[in-house]
């Protein structure tokens, strides 16, 4: 190659640490594409039942919160069918959660493969953003099913045009997953300590969301508690998804405000991170 001709990437030591080579994830959409699928098949690839897990995983846990938070606690879901109120909170909550620990893990899990040939590295936590995507989708789908359900059955809940937000909201909640992943990836690699506190401590980090009681409970009844709750970003996220559905939960324009500057802030604090160990991290994986 002449020394005129340029090279069509080049792979260099230093970069802008809010850099995530956008340009070369693009060359290298193919190899994307690939690990999404790679993670769609191979997490239920030796499963009788396969995909239809996508279905049970969220219907199990509607019951188990029916009848524990629902029936025995008691506790109010601002007049909704209960199954539809936390299939609701279910769906965005697995979203997020599977985003944050999967990728919380990327540099350990696949190290073999890093450490021999380049590619962006962003292309990782990216895959399994996308690959969980489409299992919120088919949660997405259930959700919408039961939804027509109580529609049919005459259930009083009213649609609006905050709705029109669900775009928004499934990119916030992705952000937010992949933010705070890279975040935690970025330790995990010299501290392997903290993935044992990341596998407890997210279905904890769920009990300061609003996926088994609404705001206004939180607020009424737990008050010296319930700051924690309104000023967590995902709160905002499900709050707003349940009322653009179904007409009814505590939505602010101040509240998702505050939830997408702190999903913003989240993401550029984990980019910034993640640019950093990238280059060092296989000498300490």
């Amino acid at each position: 190659m002449s020394e005129n001709e340029d090279w069509d990437i080049q792979i260099t030591a230093q970069n802008n640490i809010f850099d995530l080579k956008f340009k070369d994830v693009w060359h290298y959409r193919d190899l994307l594409l690939l690990l999404v699928r790679r993670d769609f098949v191979s997490f239920y690839k030796q499963t009788i039942l396969g995909p239809i897990w996508f279905f049970i995983q969220p219907a199990i846990t509607i019951l188990f919160y029916t009848l524990v938070f629902g029936n025995l606690a008691g506790i109010p879901v601002d007049g909704l069918p209960k199954p539809l109120f936390y299939l609701a909170g279910i769906i965005i909550w697995n979203y997020f959660s599977e985003c944050l620990t999967k990728t919380s893990t990327v540099f350990r899990d696949n190290s073999a493969l890093l450490g021999k040939v380049y590619f962006p590295r962003l292309i990782m936590p990216l895959s399994i953003v996308l690959s969980n995507l489409i299992r919120f989708g088919v949660q997405f789908l259930l959700f919408l099913m039961l939804y027509v359900v109580y529609l049919f059955k005459g259930t009083v809940i009213v649609p609006n045009a905050f709705l029109l937000l669900l775009p928004l909201l499934i990119i916030m909640i992705a952000a937010l997953g992949l933010g705070f992943g890279m975040i935690i990836s970025a330790v995990t690699t010299k501290y392997r300590d903290l993935a044992f506190i990341v596998s407890f401590g997210v279905p904890l980090f769920m009990y300061t969301t609003t996926v088994i009681f609404p705001l206004s409970v939180a607020q009424a009844k737990y008050p010296a508690y319930s700051w924690l709750v309104k000023f967590n970003p995902i709160t905002a996220i499900i709050e707003t998804f349940r009322y653009g559905f179904m007409g009814r939960g505590s939505f602010s324009w101040e509240m998702i405000g505050y939830s997408l500057v702190t999903t913003i802030i989240i993401l550029l604090l984990g980019t910034v991170i993640f640019n950093r160990v990238e280059k060092t991290f296989v000498d300490t994986v």
